[in-house]
């Protein structure tokens, strides 16, 4: 058997960080086997599908890596073949026309809610002749479901899932105006598409009984249901924006995380394998199974996914993120000369030891990206440059004149002869250094910084300090 899995996503809204999940689960699932994985976009409602929202799901999900086999498939178009099962059913005797009209529907519910029962389409029309049909009412098809025994699910997270059939009524399969309902939809679309594996959010878990009383009408396969717990907030409460239920595009665009470094969380939010953390997506392809996702609701934490970025930003060549940041310091500062894009393709490498996500990245390159004084970032960084800092750094400048080697070993010697000549420690140096050449109190190592500005930047930017 190929192993068949599927992304299925309404396009009501972007790709949310557990639609992401799933569908990496779904990817990694069919990787493993060797399988197919599928995208299939459930723009049925109408109403409310949007092609932004569509777009925004194909590119969130390229940007992820998640790549899926063949065409994307629109389930809207195929109407006609879900109203052909439907039909079908009915043929068979698996399902019938419901004449109730809505004003007897609203009557059932009131009389069911003031017994204090389940409120469920009680069958009225069931075994009723289609004869007996009020003049004018155009009927739905409802599914004929079991009313005894159980419906069983052998679910690879959940394990075995049992209602009583009697909880479940004839649900509609095809409404009056001849749409199909979205369980049906669903169930034809699997079907056809050859899905025999079904890996989805535990939302979905209620719905997969009701699927399962279709797919056994139809006398079709039935597939392995996965259901995957739901993801929290790191203090245990239903995952919200203040916790990052956000779109895809946020934590690329508006958080600067890299790919690799969400796909690696993601893998890692309710699959373990072992106490491995770090993994490469070859790794992961290799190890992943459906045993290894746990029943337990997985918990969402922005700090681990950061630190975890700030790992795969060290381990990115250089080459690959200056097309990611130098949009990101124009943005900032304007166009970039050769000279400011030399000095950040030789700075990048040391001050992205000290990022975390490719904003803070591109922040922390821009004072190599212009020539002159960079803007001082704040108050503590402004309390260096006091009277005598700054006559000190003017005495600096005119002393690194004669350095005709300006390597960072060249330049760390020569700033400690000046502190000894001058009789104050290197810190008194170093410090106000850091904040006329970088303008803050943090930066990559100032010999570094030094050897990248040059000397005749480097002396600029100390007699700008200097006053």
């Amino acid at each position: 058997m190929t192993v068949v899995t599927r992304f299925a996503p309404s396009p009501t809204g972007f790709l949310h960080i557990g639609g992401a999940r799933t569908a990496l689960f779904n990817w990694l699932y069919a990787r493993h086997t060797g399988g197919k994985f599928l995208l299939r976009i459930e723009d049925t409602d109408r109403a409310r599908s949007t092609e932004p929202a569509v777009k925004a799901i194909i590119d969130g999900l390229a940007w992820l890596g998640v790549q899926w086999d063949g065409d994307v498939i629109f389930q809207f178009p195929r109407a006609a073949r879900h109203a052909e099962v439907a039909h079908q059913m009915l043929a068979a005797g698996n399902a019938y026309h419901c004449y109730a009209s809505p004003q007897d529907l609203d009557e059932m519910r009131a009389a069911q809610k003031a017994a204090g029962k389940p409120i469920r389409y009680d069958g009225r029309w069931r075994d009723r002749d289609p004869k007996e049909a009020p003049p004018g009412v155009k009927p739905v098809i409802r599914l004929k479901a079991p009313q005894s025994g159980k419906t069983v699910i052998q679910d690879a997270v959940q394990g075995e899932v049992t209602v009583e059939n009697v909880q479940l009524d004839d649900m509609i399969l095809l409404r009056a105006d001849g749409t199909p309902t979205y369980m049906l939809a669903v169930v034809v679309d699997d079907h056809d598409m050859g899905v025999t594996h079904v890996i989805r959010g535990a939302e979905h878990l209620n719905n997969a009984f009701r699927q399962l009383q279709i797919i056994k009408a139809m006398g079709w396969p039935e597939p392995i249901y996965a259901h995957i717990p739901l993801i929290h907030g790191a203090d245990g409460a239903k995952l919200s924006k203040r916790h990052g239920a956000l779109g895809v595009e946020a934590y690329r665009d508006e958080m600067g995380f890299l790919p690799a470094a969400l796909r690696n969380y993601l893998m890692r939010l309710g699959w373990a394998h072992g106490d491995d953390e770090i993994f490469s997506t070859e790794q992961a392809i290799e190890w992943f199974d459906l045993p290894g996702i746990g029943r337990s609701p997985s918990r969402f934490d922005m700090v681990k996914l950061t630190n975890l970025n700030a790992h795969y930003l060290r381990e990115t060549p250089d080459a690959e993120l200056l097309p990611l940041i130098l949009p990101r310091i124009e943005a900032k500062i304007g166009s970039i000369d050769a000279i400011g894009c030399e000095r950040i393709v030789r700075g990048l490498n040391g001050v992205k030891q000290r990022s975390r996500t490719l904003i803070e990245l591109a922040d922390n390159l821009v004072f190599y990206a212009k020539d002159g004084a960079p803007a001082i970032a704040d108050d503590k960084a402004r309390a260096q440059l006091t009277p005598e800092a700054r006559a000190l750094l003017g005495k600096l400048a005119t002393a690194l004149e004669g350095e005709n080697d300006w390597s960072e070993r060249q330049t760390e010697d020569a700033i400690r002869r000046f502190a000894e000549a001058e009789g104050v420690k290197l810190g008194q140096v170093a410090q106000p250094l850091r904040v006329a050449l970088s303008g803050s109190t943090v930066s990559p190592g100032i010999f570094e910084v030094l050897a990248v500005l040059g000397p005749a930047e480097t002396k600029r930017r100390l007699l700008a300090a200097a006053g």
